[in-house]
């Protein structure tokens, strides 16, 4: 048996709703080959005959055969003419999710699920619903017994990352935004801010950035004016204008977007100085918590805003480096409290065996 006809028996896709029937005079063999074709034909391009031919472990002529089957059964399959030709699945079609391996039906439910929860691995703009839908759809169509391994992975596993509640973008909102991005043409849209106050705005559209659980669009006022980003779910409608524009060069939609949260107004204005790289910084500090900037002494000034400080004192520690307090004072208390605390726990006696450390 080829390692074509192998992998299509191992694959977790069933026929179709309606192909089967329409392949019912087929033997099992071709019914097979001609699934494989298909799944050969879905990678994208132009497949030459004999390529497919090789793959598929039959002769060129079995090859058009196939290809006949497929057409019988309204799959639109080009026949590209020229010395590089052969055949190709015309664009746009859109092909059942039914031919998935083991791994890529793993792959995707995990996706649906990870986006449901807004976890690291999520792509936000779909809704829950979507997500549900899209994965029971995926579900019905895979055969009874890898179904209920990936269902006791799904029911077992757990994630460290909580749901976090966030309002998806519209995905009409989404799409018109990429699309004026790719093109560089300017954008109208309403506007909700985070005062509820409701605006028309007119904006040249820089770039999309997914993080947390939220879309952000970075772009500059029609004039090339001040930078601005504005989150997908607060923007009722967009509207494409004419014109276009050019981006800066070396602009950074996400880098910008990190910036721009960090620097978000919040209770706290935090400023701390503190000797050492960049680098070793960012990897206890990232770039949506805080802002750094070098002065080109050493020391490093690192920029938060926060609601709360309790969790910066052990922050600061961990990174066992001198710092220096800038504001606020209430800051340097909760360090100062932290400090007594490590200072007791070092100090203090080991208790006696067989008896619960009282934490006192």
């Amino acid at each position: 048996m080829s390692p074509g006809i192998a992998h299509a028996r191992s694959n977790t896709g069933q026929v179709p709703p309606g192909i089967g029937a329409r392949l019912s005079g087929v033997t099992t063999s071709t019914t097979a080959r001609v699934l494989a074709l298909l799944e050969i034909l879905q990678g994208g391009g132009t497949r030459t005959v004999p390529d497919l031919a090789a793959r598929l472990g039959v002769d060129e002529r079995t090859v058009r055969r196939y290809v006949a089957h497929l057409l019988n059964l309204d799959i639109p399959v080009d026949a590209v003419r020229g010395r590089y030709g052969g055949y190709r699945l015309a664009p746009g079609y859109r092909m059942p999710p039914l031919m998935l391996t083991d791994e890529e039906a793993l792959a995707v439910l995990l996706g649906l699920l990870s986006g449901r929860r807004g976890g690291p691995g999520a792509v936000p703009g779909a809704s829950a619903a979507a997500g549900e839908s899209a994965a029971a759809k995926v579900r019905r169509v895979l055969p009874v017994a890898l179904r209920q391994r990936l269902e006791a992975l799904l029911e077992t596993a757990d994630f460290t990352d909580r749901p976090r509640p966030a309002t998806p973008p519209q995905a009409a909102v989404l799409l018109e935004l990429a699309e004026a991005v790719r093109g560089r043409r300017p954008v109208a849209f309403a506007y909700t801010d985070r005062k509820g106050g409701d605006s028309a705005r007119t904006v040249l559209p820089y770039g999309l950035v997914a993080h947390s659980g939220r879309w952000y669009l970075t772009g500059a006022g029609r004039d090339g004016g001040e930078m601005r980003i504005f989150r997908l779910d607060r923007i009722a409608w967009v509207r494409p204008l004419s014109g276009s524009f050019d981006v800066p060069d070396g602009f950074d939609p996400a880098a910008t977007v990190l910036d721009h949260l960090a620097r978000t107004p919040w209770t706290h204005d935090v400023s701390v100085r503190v000797r050492a790289g960049v680098e070793h910084l960012r990897d206890r500090l990232p770039a949506g918590i805080a802002a750094l900037s070098e002065d080109g002494t050493g020391w490093v000034r690192v920029r938060v805003r926060a609601e709360r400080l309790d969790w910066l004192p052990p922050v600061l520690a961990a990174l066992d480096r001198p710092f220096v307090i800038e504001r606020p004072d209430e800051l340097r208390d909760l360090v100062r409290a932290l400090a007594r605390r490590l200072t007791a726990y070092a100090d203090a006696d080991p208790a006696p065996d067989g008896q619960p450390y009282d934490g006192g």
